[in-house]
């Protein structure tokens, strides 16, 4: 008799863990062939329990899952793929790998794709191989405003079309040309053409980010402040990550 209940094997990350009753959790896993599940873990919060450490935030692994289409799955076991030790042992990573699997997990429940897994774990092995967390989250961020339906303009001016641009405006939605900047900060050249360039760059084939202070501290401004305007989402986590970027 087929219940429709088999053990799989899923690609996946762990967005979130809950506690459940005493000794289990409730994970929610992003996975590369079932999109996001929700997963008992029974028993994993025991000191001795194999599923202990598999059964934590960012844990990348492949999960032998006892799936149940559309219910509460069950954990079975797992293997790690990549522990993550460089950003495990890092706060300043530690709090953007939250902030960017926070900021997934809500874009996935506005739209599903299959590049959203795939630009959401490539932004985690870069900032695990050493790549700048600022830069690859903002990157990740360019990318996912695509999937909300909020995209920014960036093949030419938002009011005219015109591709000689001098600026970057959140409050307009993109770049402006010279004809119609009215009170805008006027952000470096080099700053409009990294910009572009990270919009369209695939996250996992970076191999060198060399980009100044002042360019960064401009693409971040422009992001933070367009997500603000735009995107209706509050995540506390984002507050936690700009107090970090303070210190």
């Amino acid at each position: 008799m087929n219940l429709g209940v088999e053990v799989i094997k899923l690609e996946g990350v762990v967005l979130t863990d809950k506690a459940y009753k005493e000794t289990s959790k409730i994970l929610t896993i992003l996975t590369k062939e079932k999109k996001v599940i929700s997963v008992i873990s029974k028993g994993c919060r025991r000191l001795k329990s194999e599923l202990r450490s598999v059964s934590e935030r960012f844990c990348y692994a492949n999960f032998n899952v006892l799936y149940k289409e559309n219910k509460l799955s069950t954990l079975v076991s797992a293997d790690i793929i990549n522990p993550f030790k460089n950003i495990k042992k890092d706060i300043e990573k530690i709090s953007y790998v939250n902030f960017i699997s926070d900021l997934t997990n809500q874009v996935l429940k506005n739209n599903y794709s299959d590049d959203i897994y795939d630009i959401y774990i490539s932004s985690i092995l870069k900032i695990e191989e050493g790549f700048s967390p600022s830069v690859i989250t903002n990157i990740l961020e360019l990318k996912y405003l695509y999937y909300l339906g909020i995209e920014p303009r960036l093949d030419g001016c938002v009011v005219c079309g015109d591709k000689n641009v001098v600026t970057l405006s959140s409050y307009k939605g993109g770049f402006v040309c010279k004809k119609h900047i009215t009170d805008d900060y006027i952000v470096s050249l080099k700053t409009i053409k990294i910009i572009r360039m990270l919009k369209f760059v695939d996250i996992s084939k970076i191999s060198k980010l060399d980009i100044s202070d002042i360019v960064k501290k401009e693409i971040n401004s422009f992001i933070d402040e367009y997500y603000d305007r735009y995107s209706g989402l509050y995540l506390k986590s984002k507050e936690f990550l700009k107090n970090i970027e303070k210190i």
